[in-house]
């Protein structure tokens, strides 16, 4: 069945319904893309092969420096690793 004036797809025959296919697909990327772009994704893990591992004390200073920690604590913390470096020194 043709539809009303023998063409098809309201009108637009092959070439239209083709081009309307385009267009969703284009518009639910462009959305999906959006959406992607604009949400905080997910963290990357530190811990992949060939990366260094993080110290302790780098953890410590992240942690200060997003404010999760005081200086009272980062520093007291501070000087506990390194009396504990000193320790698996000797």
């Amino acid at each position: 069945m043709m539809g009303y004036g023998g063409m098809g797809y309201g009108g637009m025959g092959w070439a239209g319904m083709v081009g309307m296919v385009l267009f969703w697909v284009v518009l639910i990327a462009a959305i999906v893309w959006a959406v992607t772009r604009l949400l905080p994704g997910r963290q990357v893990p530190t811990n992949l092969p060939g990366a260094a591992p993080e110290t302790p004390e780098g953890i410590l200073d992240r942690r200060y420096a997003r404010g999760e920690i005081d200086l009272e604590t980062y520093q007291a913390q501070r000087v506990v690793l390194a009396a504990a470096r000193n320790e698996r020194l000797r």
